[in-house]
């Protein structure tokens, strides 16, 4: 199952044979290029370059414990897949109770922003996420404080409030339980929140639905910290520890970020097209003009290593593996730059 940076280098391949299938996904894929000329190889190598650095920053660690000689995993490894395949994960987020109200009032253009208050108003757990999230750096839109529901709805508007809605539903799901996970959850969230923003700019700027886009861009942080607390669970059941070591989680994270972000889609029962957008990044087709999601997470990557001061993938290399003209690149980046740096 292909990874995020993975697709990238597949948008560079020319016509010819699909490869065999291999035992390990890489994190973005891509399928042709668009602008410049480059090889499949040389996409292939950028993208591995800034999947790697992430994954080292997710998990505070370097290249050389990164690339360690894989310890005895199999059996872990064999568990997560049986578990995805058979939605038995133990692990996997819930649906939130008030979300398909919630789904139903955000999708109504013309809906009564009481009534949507309303609804969140109904939960009060649900309430104070909001309001926390709407004054975050990601979201808020001046110096004053967003103080009720009433006032995020109307100084955001519906757009805003709908991923507001969508990364309050999110949060209290990826808080960390203990300390062992506390740097891990607080770095995915960190990177999930920068992608989905990154990605809703690039929907707004080709005319795609932003919002959903948003929503897509923080599931595969939320599929990361399941993933990583469902190998808790096994390797507590099958060693007696239940830390699984960094080169397991960074295969088992590659390997199957797609399919747990598809099954909480389904498990939530999102709109079609919200799996067609997971569908489209994990497995893009040559010639695709509109790859928001892909592009997203790359920017979004790249953006949040930057601002981490972490090795990073060269900054005259971006343009290679994403599908925006250089000033559209430009626009996205300044704004998140702008949400990064107002968290200092």
């Amino acid at each position: 199952m292909p990874g995020f940076f993975s697709w990238i280098a597949g948008f560079f391949v020319k016509k010819k044979p699909s490869p065999p299938a291999v035992s390990e996904a890489r994190l973005f894929n891509t399928s042709e290029p668009t602008k410049l000329a480059i090889t499949a190889e040389d996409a292939q190598s950028l993208s591995l370059l800034l999947e790697e650095n992430l994954f080292c920053w997710l998990l505070d660690t370097g290249p050389a414990q990164l690339r360690a000689e894989q310890p005895s995993s199999h059996q872990a490894l064999q568990e997560l897949d049986y578990r995805l395949s058979n939605r038995k994960m133990e692990e996997l987020p819930r649906r939130p109770m008030t979300l398909p109200m919630l789904m139903k009032a955000l999708s109504d253009e013309s809906g009564d922003r009481q009534k949507l208050s309303q609804i969140i108003l109904g939960d009060p757990s649900l309430t104070d996420q909001i309001l926390q999230v709407a004054n975050s750096p990601y979201f808020r839109t001046g110096d004053a404080t967003i103080e009720s529901v009433d006032q995020a709805v109307f100084i955001l508007g519906i757009d805003g409030i709908r991923n507001v809605v969508s990364a309050a539903v999110m949060r209290p799901m990826m808080a960390a339980r203990n300390s062992r996970e506390a740097l891990f959850a607080q770095r995915a969230w960190r990177w999930g929140l920068t992608c989905a923003r990154a990605a809703e700019f690039i929907a707004k700027l080709q005319g795609e639905d932003s919002s959903a886009h948003f929503t897509v861009g923080l599931l595969p942080a939320l599929a990361y910290i399941t993933i990583r607390r469902e190998l808790q669970q096994i390797c507590r059941a099958q060693r007696g520890s239940g830390e699984p070591d960094i080169v397991l989680i960074r295969t088992a994270l590659a390997r199957y970020q797609w399919v747990a972000s598809q099954l909480i889609a389904s498990e939530w029962g999102l709109p079609p097209k919200y799996h067609a957008y997971l569908m489209s990044a994990e497995r893009p087709v040559p010639h695709q003009e509109q790859a928001a999601l892909v592009d997203g997470m790359v920017i979004g990557s790249r953006e949040v290593l930057r601002h981490a001061h972490q090795r990073n993938l060269p900054e005259e290399d971006l343009e290679h593996i994403v599908h925006l003209t250089p000033e559209q690149t430009g626009r996205v980046r300044t704004a998140i730059k702008a949400l990064l740096n107002q968290q200092s």
